[in-house]
């Protein structure tokens, strides 16, 4: 599916700032950045960043201040790396009663519950369920489509700057998305867990390894920092790119406009959830595209190399919209067919409102598939 409404030039997207500590304004003006090759990025296909992009601009202190309090959590169990508020499948011998296993030569006699043995005379040990980090990775989409954006920067911004660091007045899905991406990654960094980042089009152009370092937060918006490009999304061969760095079980964050087949979609699910991940898909689309209401009879171009086409909105106007929800509402249901979770964002919206909305039913349904 391509983008065919009007487009106003370059998207640049992107944040800057220190670790995730302290206070969401602080942490927003004491952000100053570091983008490029640096330690923990993976150099993609070619893409040019901006120095010195201040958070403001993509992570309003309001935004983090209503997120950086809820819990990032995954609904199914999954693996990591350290101690901290997350199930592990692995059992050990801390934190929580999982179940009694038979006594084996050799195990640690500490373990041995006596009160079982009084009862039936045979030696039994309890084993604990441990707590581990969650390990998050969050895939942001910045193919051609991701250029395009009809609400001004001036508005959307956190600073109300008129315009981008390379100069454009429009906000764009990619500038949305990286907003998303980054307040994501802040979240699961503020609560201990590892997290990595992969910015993509046909190919990943860029991978953040997953980490929990100080440096991280760093890391990753300079990372973002970069523009869309001339080319289409390759969904089903980025999955494939990302599975293959990943050794564990994760949580994967996938934020797109997701203009690509739907069997496409479906195929690329299928492996995540072949790989046992769990995932959430958000998928950016702007109002204007949405609704359809312009008037004038004008060239559209294409945004990833499709043909220009002179088109009178009004005619096809009823079709287009019927045809675009169609669309949405395909990826809606491919998407929880597996289980996973999706949310719609709207580049008009202003960020905080939907994501803690989004993030605290998540966390009411995990809560409620414990209790029940």
């Amino acid at each position: 599916m391509s983008d065919e409404v009007r487009t106003t030039g370059g998207g640049a997207g992107g944040t800057a700032g220190g670790a995730p500590t302290g206070d969401a304004a602080s942490v927003a003006r004491s952000a100053v950045g570091t983008p490029g090759a640096a330690p923990g990025v993976e150099a993609g296909a070619t893409g040019h960043h901006h120095a010195g992009v201040d958070a403001q601009l993509y992570l309003h202190p309001q935004t983090l201040s209503r997120l950086g309090t809820l819990e990032l959590r995954a609904k199914m169990i999954v693996e990591g790396v350290m101690s901290g508020q997350h199930r592990s499948p692995y059992f050990g011998f801390s934190v929580e009663f999982a179940q009694h296993r038979p006594y084996v030569a050799g195990d640690d006699l500490r373990h041995l519950d006596w009160k079982v043995y009084g009862r039936s005379d045979k030696l039994h040990l309890k084993q604990y369920q441990q707590e581990t980090n969650l390990d998050l990775m969050v895939l942001v989409d910045s193919s051609g489509s991701m250029r395009y954006g009809s609400r001004t920067f001036e508005e959307a911004s956190g600073l109300a700057r008129r315009t981008s660091l390379d100069g454009r007045t429009n906000w764009s899905k990619f500038d949305h998305a990286t907003a998303v991406a980054a307040a994501i990654s802040y979240m699961a960094l503020r609560q201990g867990d590892r997290v990595g980042l992969a910015v993509f089009a046909d190919e990943v152009r860029s991978l953040v390894k997953r980490s929990s370092a100080q440096m991280q937060w760093r890391q990753i918006v300079g990372a973002l920092s970069v523009s869309p490009i001339d080319r289409p999304t390759n969904l089903g061969r980025v999955v494939d790119q990302v599975l293959g760095k990943l050794t564990n079980r994760c949580l994967i964050a996938l934020v797109s406009d997701l203009y690509v087949d739907p069997e496409e979609v479906r195929s690329a699910l299928a492996r995540v959830r072949h790989r046992r991940h769990d995932m959430i898909v958000l998928q950016v689309v702007d109002r204007a595209e949405r609704e359809f209401d312009l008037t004038e009879t004008v060239p559209f171009e294409g945004l990833e190399g499709e043909t220009r086409l002179k088109v009178d909105p009004r005619s096809i106007r009823d079709e287009y919209r019927k045809v675009f929800e169609e669309h949405l509402a395909t990826v809606q249901k491919i998407v929880r067919s597996f289980g996973f979770d999706y949310q719609l964002v709207n580049t008009h919206d202003w960020l905080g409102p939907p994501m803690a909305a989004f993030m605290a039913r998540r966390n009411a349904q995990i809560k409620r598939r414990k209790s029940g």
